[in-house]
């Protein structure tokens, strides 16, 4: 994949993804790579995700869905968890009135009751302050784990069968994906993993069903609107036949 566009070609403009999910990967080895403390690539890669989210935007994409913390990262050390928290709410303090001006709307997916409490109070306060902007919708997955989330949306419906709500038989793909914590938005057109790694690490299994996959050894530090626009590039050739011809 080409890493230097600068703009977007006339066929890329007229055939973007409504929604693009992102698995941000890299800053740690990024950070190792340039000998400098793994809080050094997150603060990076919060940079990243700042030019990516204005790019969407300013191109048209809708839906914009970014992996910044899973439910397994609760195992890494507990300063690099505290560091990331903190910059989440540096984050969320100094970058929602730049968004609210943008017209970006703000959704939050995973278990959130997990995160500290000042966490889970700045983004009640940055959803409230963008619900009413109707352009690019961010979706940040936050504690996130698509295994989790599709067990949360059968215990729901198993509970609706218990109480004589459902009947097993009416139970489709539809019902299923109303149940999931993207319920709100489309399944994702477009998956970019960075770092070269060719896994989707538990990220929206169910949603990414029929979403091409871009894979990029950038590492997320260093990806930036020109390797954005390069993945454009690539999802502007590929044939979507969704099980076709």
């Amino acid at each position: 994949m080409s890493t230097t566009a600068t703009n977007l070609s006339a066929e890329a403009k007229s055939n973007l993804p409504r929604h693009v999910a992102v698995i941000m990967d890299g800053n740690g080895r990024w950070a190792k790579s340039h000998h400098l403390p793994r809080i050094e690539g997150h603060r990076r890669g919060a940079d990243s995700a700042r030019e990516i989210i204005r790019t969407a935007g300013e191109v048209g994409i809708k839906y914009l869905t970014l992996y910044a913390f899973s439910a397994e990262n609760w195992n890494r050390p507990k300063d690099e968890v505290d560091a990331l928290m903190k910059y989440l709410v540096h984050y969320l303090k100094t970058e929602t009135g730049e968004l609210n001006k943008s017209n970006v709307r703000l959704e939050v997916i995973g278990q959130i009751w997990r995160l500290p409490e000042n966490v889970q109070e700045h983004l009640r306060k940055s959803i409230a302050t963008l619900s009413k902007n109707n352009g690019l919708t961010l979706i940040m997955a936050l504690s996130y784990g698509s295994r989790i989330e599709i067990v949360d949306a059968a215990r729901q419906i198993a509970e609706k069968v218990k109480a004589g709500k459902l009947e097993p038989g009416d139970i489709t793909e539809k019902v299923i994906s109303d149940h999931l914590w993207t319920r709100n938005v489309p399944d994702p057109d477009l998956l970019i993993r960075t770092s070269g790694e060719m896994r989707v690490s538990n990220f929206l299994l169910w949603q990414i069903s029929y979403a091409e996959l871009v894979i990029t050894p950038t590492f997320w530090p260093d990806f930036r609107k020109p390797q954005f626009f390069a993945a454009l590039e690539e999802y502007a050739k590929r044939h979507r036949r969704f099980g076709g011809v």
